[in-house]
């Protein structure tokens, strides 16, 4: 049998793992980037935002070291640039890794822009200025998102600016708007805080990160409030005006001013689907530009595959990945269709969240019978000892059969400890099974086993009712 031969565009968390999925199971592959690889997650996300977050917990520490007993004397003082270089090195050691990840399993990497010419080629316009025709069996669209720009926002990369220029920042403004209270708008503004700048985020609806469970929502805009973020609810931007000494006025909807050094725009992201071949080759995409595929990850166009963010599904690098799995072992001759229901999230606030399974609200709406358990960090004695006892664990269970819809934390190392709930979904798990499951003392994950108590009100550190 002649071997398989594929070509990703992409290769960001969704591209690069599909393609070492497939050469693992004997595809040889060919994979397409025009910047770097590893995409928008490691290079302008996920990885540099959590570099930054970290030196701005560093920070958050060492203020309150009084708190732990430390005595510093002295002023406290950062250093930017050398923020950013740890930010910088970070990110390279893990594009580095990649790099010899494709090495080691045969796959090719093409530098350059790629454009689909039909269901087996793609014509490539490589960094020094060649061309090159890369041709497959099959072919995996994987070329992501980027920040989303509107009209009303006049960027300019310097006062006007993106997470993509966030991360790259030279200096610390005295104040800075932060449109949207997503997942972006919130973790920036934690890290924005803590090098000392004067915040305020304007978010259009009635929540800061509003996917998440409202209870949830609720207590992180109370640690906003506590750190002295200024956080303004259902609230829209009308215009932005900047003066010719560079400072900048947001007028809202309602008259209102907010003057501010700089703007940092985060709502949403735009799907990378321009100029790749997509018309010409009459794949079909939906009202939002997203490329429409089934279950297997398979285009309405045969050898055709797409994965990750230009699919308008839930834009998470980890679903990317999966993603990316799914399609190779399809084309690889396997049959494996994604599951969507069990997606755990983290965001990367001061405390951090983490979320899997359904909200007390959507399954209110579904119609379900539900019970509800909840267990406070401050009830911990790791976070006390920690000296993190902002936080709850919230549990979801269906009222009948006692079986796991939903957990949701607000607290330190938050995205870590959800996915108890999540392998207590995807095993069906019961409340009484997490409740009777021995944790180890003293850990922050006794939170979710008194939370699993609390479901049938016998949580042993809690008062009685």
């Amino acid at each position: 049998m002649a071997e398989k031969r594929l070509v990703i565009l992409g290769a960001g968390p969704g591209g690069y793992v599909a393609a070492i999925k497939a050469a693992q199971l004997g595809a040889k592959v060919t994979i397409i980037e025009d910047t770097e690889v590893g995409g928008t997650c490691l290079n302008r996300g996920c990885i540099p935002t959590k570099a930054l977050i970290a030196s701005a917990e560093a920070i958050d520490k060492i203020n309150r070291a009084e708190e732990y007993g430390i005595e510093i004397k002295g002023e406290i003082n950062y250093n930017l640039s050398k923020i950013i270089e740890r930010k910088n090195k970070i990110v390279g050691i893990q594009v580095k890794g990649i790099r010899s990840l494709f090495k080691s399993w045969g796959i090719e990497l093409l530098e350059g822009r790629g454009k689909i010419k039909d269901a087996n080629k793609v014509d490539v316009a490589l960094k020094d200025g060649s061309n090159k025709t890369a041709e497959g069996d099959n072919i995996i669209i994987a070329t992501g998102s980027r920040p989303n720009k509107m009209a009303v926002f006049p960027f300019d990369g310097k006062n006007i600016i993106t997470s993509d220029e966030a991360l790259n920042i030279t200096d610390i403004p005295k104040s800075i708007l932060i449109v949207g209270a997503g997942v972006i708008g919130c973790e920036f503004a934690f890290i924005f805080k803590e090098l000392g700048s004067e915040v305020t985020i304007v978010e259009m609806l009635s929540h800061a990160v509003a996917t998440e469970d409202e209870e949830i929502s609720e207590i992180l805009e109370r640690e906003l409030k506590k750190r002295k973020i200024r956080l303004l609810l259902n609230t829209k931007i009308e215009k932005i005006v900047k003066n010719s000494e560079g400072n900048i006025t947001a007028i809202l909807t309602d008259g209102k001013e907010i003057k501010t050094e700089r703007v940092l725009v985060s709502i949403g992201r735009a799907l990378n689907t321009e100029n790749i071949g997509l018309e010409e080759l009459g794949i079909k995409k939906g009202k939002k530009g997203e490329i429409e595929v089934n279950s297997r990850m398979e285009t309405n166009v045969k050898a055709i595959y797409a994965i990750g963010d230009v699919v308008g599904g839930i834009m998470l690098a980890h679903v990317a990945s999966t993603e990316g799995i799914v399609a190779s072992e399809n084309i690889m001759g396997h049959s494996r269709e994604i599951d969507y229901n069990i997606v755990p999230a983290g965001i990367f606030t001061m405390p951090e969240i983490g979320s899997v399974g359904l909200r007390e609200k959507q399954a209110k709406e579904m119609g379900l019978n539900i019970k509800i358990g909840r267990f406070q960090f401050r009830g911990l004695g790791k976070a006390h000892a920690m000296g993190e006892i902002a936080g709850i664990a919230k549990i979801i269970a269906d009222a009948k059969t006692d079986k796991i819809l939903g957990l949701h934390i607000i607290g330190a190392h938050a995205a870590d400890l959800v996915h108890e709930g999540a392998v207590a979904i995807k095993l069906g798990a019961k409340a009484k099974d997490i409740a009777a499951t021995i944790h180890a003392h003293p850990t922050l994950s006794e939170a979710i086993m008194e939370a699993s108590e609390d479901l049938h009100k016998m949580a042993i550190h809690m008062p009685k009712a």
